[in-house]
């Protein structure tokens, strides 16, 4: 959204979801999984699901990178 708008709120809140995995994910050799999204004190599942690389930091590279890095009309539809 903030790519198409140039709204920086959903640059902020992009920001925010990040740091919010990081805290919450971060382990010593990844980002685990975690069993129940909703508990106050999440565990860890003990895998690392191949979207985290594959998608999610696709994602936020594509929200704090420049915006003629790729073009979103060529190559996300």
């Amino acid at each position: 959204m903030y790519r198409i708008t140039g709204d920086q709120y959903w640059a902020d809140s992009g920001w925010d979801m990040f740091k919010a995995i990081e805290a919450q994910t971060k382990t010593e050799l990844g980002h685990s999984t975690i069993r129940n999204v909703l508990s106050p004190a999440p565990k860890y599942a003990d895998k690392m699901e191949s979207f985290w690389l594959a998608e999610t930091l696709k994602y936020f590279y594509l929200l704090f990178s420049e915006t003629n890095v790729v073009n979103l009309d060529e190559y996300v539809l």
